[in-house]
């Protein structure tokens, strides 16, 4: 069955500046221009603003804050492609809600988007503020049958390919720094976790999830944060439009995801990591266990390892899954 609002949106994106007539909308959906109204009557109550005139037809002149499921597939169908979603207000996790639609069986890729976390986390446990503030909390599943020492790489290279995209979509460059979190100046805009299910040579179940401030004002960080977190909407001046860039998001996921498992991620992958790399250069303490050890970070290896030349000149190298970082920046 046709969605009708989708392909009111879908019409209405396509020309963002012009007018679309009910009577072409009524005629393309096989329904009255009345029912036409009715639909666009419920987009309104979902945060959408529209533009009409008598004779010329509509146009919308603003979009919601919040994430809305139909408008971006309503993107994403109009940039050819194809990734099926599903828009939650409120969810313990997105990396759990991923799992367990796993486990019943739903066929890959998919990616959850929630409006709200009450149990976000990222690695080792730690709590990920999740507050509905529009932002964007995602996580996305794959079945990749790839070897299971790939599982860090893979974090690192999704990594690349969202600083990438805030650098297109909101012209300001973000920061990586190891193995997980995106940062400006020092303040955390977004992390990322990797999950997996791994049998003995292969991993069965991947999900990637990335909590991302995105619209999140600068007044409504908890006090333990304020010091320490930051937006896309802090950062740039103005808020974003969120939906848009949840549907680039999907877009740059699903092809960063195409080139990891072909393989033609490899060239480029150390490099454009040391690009966006904050820690290289910078004196680090790495925990390993019970082991504290202090160097300078000199990048990553092929393979994401974390490079560190220690106090005695000697270079060692550390993988996500074995450290943690005691003060940087």
């Amino acid at each position: 069955m046709t969605n009708t609002e989708l392909v009111i949106l879908r019409e209405l994106n396509a020309a963002p500046n012009e007018f679309v007539s009910g009577a072409q909308l009524a005629t393309k959906l096989s329904i009255s221009r009345v029912a036409i109204w009715q639909h666009m009557e419920k987009l309104r109550r979902e945060g959408f603003e529209f533009e009409a005139v008598r004779a010329r037809g509509y146009r919308i002149s603003k979009h919601p804050t919040a994430l809305h499921a139909i408008y971006i597939e309503a993107i994403l169908e109009a940039k050819q492609r194809t990734f099926p979603l599903t828009v939650l207000d409120e969810v313990d996790s997105t990396n759990d809600e991923a799992a367990r639609q796993l486990a019943d069986g739903r066929q890959t890729p998919f990616v959850i988007l929630a409006r709200k976390q009450t149990k976000g986390r990222g690695r080792f446990g730690r709590v990920w503020h999740s507050d509905d503030h529009h932002n964007l909390y995602s996580s996305f599943a794959f079945r990749p049958q790839l070897a299971p020492h790939l599982m860090p790489t893979f974090t690192l290279w999704m990594g690349v390919n969202i600083c990438e995209l805030i650098t297109n979509f909101c012209s300001m460059q973000a920061g990586l720094k190891w193995p997980n979190d995106i940062v400006f100046d020092g303040r955390k805009a977004g992390g990322m976790l990797t999950e997996a299910r791994i049998d003995s040579d292969q991993m069965r179940d991947l999900v990637f999830g990335l909590g991302l401030n995105v619209n999140n004002p600068a007044g409504a960080w908890p006090t333990e944060l304020a010091s320490r977190a930051t937006s896309l909407a802090e950062q740039s001046g103005e808020p974003l439009n969120l939906n848009r860039f949840a549907a680039a998001l999907i877009g740059r996921v699903s092809l960063a995801y195409k080139q990891f498992v072909e393989g033609d991620h490899t060239t480029t992958f150390a490099d454009t990591w040391n690009y966006y790399d904050v820690l290289r250069g910078q004196d680090i303490v790495v925990l390993n266990g019970e082991q504290r050890i202090a160097g300078t970070a000199s990048g990553i290896d092929d393979t994401g390892s974390l490079l560190i030349r220690d106090k005695q000149g000697r270079s060692q190298r550390f993988t996500a899954g074995e450290v943690t970082l005691e003060k940087v920046l």
